[in-house]
């Protein structure tokens, strides 16, 4: 009791002195830790592994886009036609003409109808008289200057109404000079529209001054100058069918031109008809030349062909491209001087345009053609009446072309083609109609005869 009083008395006396702590013993570890001790350090880089990796990342990166170029390209328009389905250039087809009969002899006859009389129709004398007194006035008339002047305006109205159809095709070539200058040359020719397929203007015209051009550049009557491209070539008789998109030519210049009307070449007052040549008939572009058809009746030498060749009196270029018009503005044949005689070297001629009108549809269309590579004719009337001959009506095979589907398959000169498949064959022309409605590749069986006996041979038609 006394102790706890003074250690009572004592802290208050001293109130910093605290009570003694009891001190803990240090702790020291008999293992050292220095092992522990971690020192992070970087992994070596393996630059030939990462140079490995990323030359395949970007190999693999240019494989992937060439794939989905390639996918794009070709999925691209299987979408958009389903999508948006693109119409079809609408199918060139030209009136089919009225073959031209000849009047037989039991026809000229007059039957028991016509010999009957018929009862007239009553006419007023007056009228007749007064008709006959005003064209009796009219040819008694001297004709003057006047007159004459007045008839060429009308000619040149109506050639300049029928130019509207015309067209002046140029084909431009680059090429270097001796001081390695570029320079450009450009051949001419004149050309006619003969269809619109609603995609496109579809232009006729030689195809001698466009081989191998760059470029085609198609000049209208309003001297509007449009790009064109090739749509095919005929190498029988060097003509060829351009195509002028729709969109590349203005309205103004749409309501400008004209589509020229095909006539016929086939009609039996042909001889001494007068024609305007029109295009170049001079080797100029603008030209125009007035002239009447001399011959009808030559036909032009070509395989697989029967064209008609019109002569003219009509004095032009040997380079003359153009057309024939008859006076109703219908076009009536294609010039072409190729193929003039050296004695009529500077007359122009021209492809009757019946003949043609098969060609153009086929370029047009751009279907290939197939290919037989006959010269034929047709029988003569005398050689099938006569019975010593013992000829049938047919195709006679004046020449075969060189390594031509009708020579491998042993056609030979001289003989008649009576029948092809099923069709009767009794002229030339027929044989051509199975010629235009085949295709290169199709297999006909053609029927003829040779030394007066038939036979059969296979033909695998090629294409021009």
């Amino acid at each position: 009791m006394m102790k706890q009083e003074k250690e009572h008395s004592d802290t208050e006396q001293n109130p910093m002195k605290k009570e003694p702590v009891k001190e803990q013993a240090e702790y020291t570890p008999s293992v050292q830790t220095e092992f522990m001790r971690e020192k992070i350090k970087q992994k070596p880089v393996n630059k030939k592994k990462l140079l490995r990796r990323t030359v395949i990342t970007a190999v693999m990166a240019v494989v992937f886009g060439l794939v989905a170029c390639f996918t794009f390209l070709v999925l691209e328009p299987v979408i958009s036609n389903r999508l948006y389905p693109e119409e079809e250039p609408k199918e060139v087809a030209f009136p089919e003409e009225t073959p031209i009969e000849e009047m037989k002899p039991e026809d000229m006859l007059v039957t028991e109808e016509d010999a009957e009389p018929q009862t007239p129709d009553p006419v007023d004398l007056e009228m007749v008289d007064e008709q006959i007194q005003e064209v009796l006035s009219q040819v008694d008339r001297e004709l003057t200057l006047e007159d004459y002047q007045s008839l060429h305006e009308e000619l040149r109205k109506f050639a300049v109404d029928a130019g509207r159809a015309v067209v002046t095709v140029a084909g431009v070539t680059s090429d270097v000079d001796w001081f390695n200058n570029i320079y450009e040359n450009v051949a001419s020719a004149s050309g006619v529209i003969v269809a619109n397929n609603e995609k496109a203007l579809l232009i006729l015209v030689s195809a001698g001054n466009i081989k191998g051009a760059d470029s085609i550049e198609v000049t209208f009557c309003d001297q509007t100058q449009v790009e064109a491209e090739l749509v095919q070539k005929d190498e029988n008789t060097g003509l060829a069918i351009l195509s002028v998109p729709l969109t590349a030519v203005s309205g103004e210049t749409m309501e400008k031109i004209d589509i020229a009307e095909l006539g016929s070449s086939n009609t039996v007052n042909m001889l001494g008809m007068p024609v305007v040549a029109l295009g170049s008939p001079l080797g100029t572009s603008g030209s125009i030349s007035y002239g009447i058809v001399t011959s009808t009746g030559t036909v032009i030498d070509l395989p697989d062909a029967a064209y008609k060749k019109i002569t003219t009196d009509i004095y032009g270029s040997r380079n003359a491209t153009g057309i024939l018009i008859n006076l109703k503005g219908m076009v009536i044949g294609i010039i072409d001087n190729v193929n003039t005689g050296n004695d009529m070297s500077n007359l122009l001629t021209a492809f009757g345009i019946t003949e043609l009108k098969g060609t153009i549809e086929q370029m047009s269309n751009n279907k290939e053609r197939a290919y037989l590579g006959v010269h034929g004719a047709d029988v003569p009337k005398e050689a099938i009446e006569d019975t010593q001959i013992n000829t049938p009506a047919g195709t006679y095979i004046r020449e075969i072309e060189i390594d031509s589907p009708a020579m491998e398959a042993g056609i030979q000169s001289g003989d008649v083609v009576t029948r092809v498949e099923n069709t009767e064959i009794t002229t030339y022309n027929e044989l051509l109609g199975v010629l235009h409605a085949s295709k290169p590749g199709d297999v006909l069986t053609v029927t003829l005869t040779r030394q007066g006996h038939e036979m059969s041979v296979d033909v695998t038609l090629g294409s021009w």
